[in-house]
């Protein structure tokens, strides 16, 4: 999502700064029968007696290590690519889903420079002047379109403030293709695949908003409507679902068709297929909501106790590589539940020990990795149980696989870490100042 413009980068789009050496730490024991060994011969497999447990960190000067995979992170000035020993500074900005591309945007006098940045290559395309000012909000998956607005907004942050209407910039490398003045308070979540239509959030009521439905405006006509039912066909007038609570985490799917956003705390929520059908709603306190990109349906799948009871921040989400399988963590109360995105059905949940806030999570073919507070579990996908867990100096901000999936990133504080995933060994670490969060892997466009 965007963010506050910042001072314009040099020409070439980027602000160029050499990683720095410092005081470093790595975590390199593991207690196990008070036996220490080497990190990188790190956690047995342990069968029937718990997950290991990896203790300390200790605060051992080191080099910066060079990292394996370019790596797009926030810091707190903005949007920066992480590539060996480098830090190449992008700015405030939105990027695609899978990192490859990344839009930014700064004010020059009454206008803004748009341009658009290969976040895997590093290389930035022209500049193009908009009349105005404006902030990247959402990009097309394939990073060709953007849509902007007058001031920073978020499909899953705060509440809007109500407005009667929110002018949205619809944009390209060659400039503005579209201005759209649409009633009510509006905000861009996503593009259709197809690039014609643009889904939006619509806060309800206008002036005052507490609640908001997702609708489908046609680009063509700039006219806003609702979306189809998962059955393909038109929702009747007065059954679309509106939604009262926190949307938490958004992830889109391998194949770049569905989005699937996390919703928490949704009293009085009823779904569209209850409305349609007369059903009273169930007591659901959390949910995914399931958008079609390409064929412009959405379904909610229901997740059941303890989801939604606890802090929007304790819960977090995670597709495995080939998008058949989205987890959903509450390490607030230890549940986990398994979707299957074919049927979009809750398959099974299993019940682990609980942990603190904010939780972050990353998924393989073969295991889920949550991180919360001080602490990384390894959860097996075959019997989601705990097969290893890992503690951290400092608290975890961050988890990203690499694209290969045989290094595991942590963000930690003013640094980067990444570790083997099956044994938990450290690989390398590398200090970042100002570290905010991780996006993923940076992969040329």
């Amino acid at each position: 999502m965007g963010s506050p413009l910042l001072t314009p980068p040099r020409p070439n789009g980027f602000h160029q700064v050499e990683g720095e050496p410092g005081p470093l730490r790595r975590c390199h024991r593991v207690m196990m029968a008070n036996t220490t060994i080497s990190r990188r011969t790190l956690l047995t497999t342990l069968a029937g007696v718990g997950a290991a447990t990896l203790v300390g960190c200790d605060s051992t000067p080191a080099a910066a290590d060079p990292l394996p995979d370019p790596l797009l992170v926030t810091l707190d000035g903005g949007l920066t690519v992480l590539r060996g020993t480098d830090r190449q500074s992008i700015g405030a900005g939105v990027a695609t889903a899978d990192g490859r591309l990344v839009w930014t945007a700064v004010a020059d006098g009454a206008d803004t420079l748009l341009w658009r940045v290969d976040a895997g290559r590093g290389n930035a395309s022209e500049r193009v002047r908009l009349p105005g000012r404006w902030v990247p909000q959402t990009t097309s998956t394939d990073g060709t379109r953007l849509a902007l607005t007058t001031e920073h907004l978020s499909a899953t942050g705060d509440r809007p403030a109500g407005r009667d209407q929110t002018l949205v910039l619809i944009a390209d490398a060659a400039g503005v293709r579209q201005r759209l003045r649409l009633p009510g308070t509006v905000v861009p979540e996503a593009f259709t695949h197809d690039l014609a239509g643009l889904f939006v959030l619509e806060w309800l009521p206008p002036a005052a908003p507490d609640r908001y439905r997702v609708r489908l405006v046609d680009l063509a006509t700039g006219v806003a409507g609702p979306l189809l039912t998962r059955a393909k066909t038109a929702v009747p007038p007065g059954a679309e679902e509106e939604m009262r609570g926190d949307g938490r985490q958004a992830v889109l799917a391998p194949n770049r068709t569905v989005l699937y956003t996390l919703y928490t705390h949704q009293p009085d929520h009823q779904h569209t297929r209850d409305r349609i059908s007369g059903r009273p709603g169930r007591d659901v306190h959390a949910f995914v909501h399931t958008l079609h990109l390409e064929q412009r349906w959405a379904y909610c799948v229901d997740l059941p106790h303890p989801f939604g009871e606890g802090g929007a921040d304790g819960h977090t989400m995670a597709i495995t590589p080939d998008g058949g399988r989205l987890y959903v963590a509450d390490v607030g109360s230890g549940a986990v539940a398994e979707i299957s995105t074919e049927e979009l059905t809750v398959r099974r949940v299993a019940a682990l020990a609980a942990g603190g806030a904010p939780a972050y999570a990353a998924a393989s073919t073969e295991r889920l990795f949550l991180g919360a507070g001080t602490a990384v579990r390894t959860v097996d996908l075959t019997g989601l149980a705990v097969t290893a867990e890992r503690a951290t100096a400092d608290p975890v901000g961050g988890l990203v696989l690499s694209a290969d999936g045989t290094r595991l990133y942590l963000g930690q504080r003013a640094a980067v870490c990444w570790q083997d995933p099956v044994t938990g060994g450290e690989l390398g670490r590398a200090a970042v100042p100002g570290l905010v969060g991780l996006h993923g892997p940076a992969r040329p466009a």
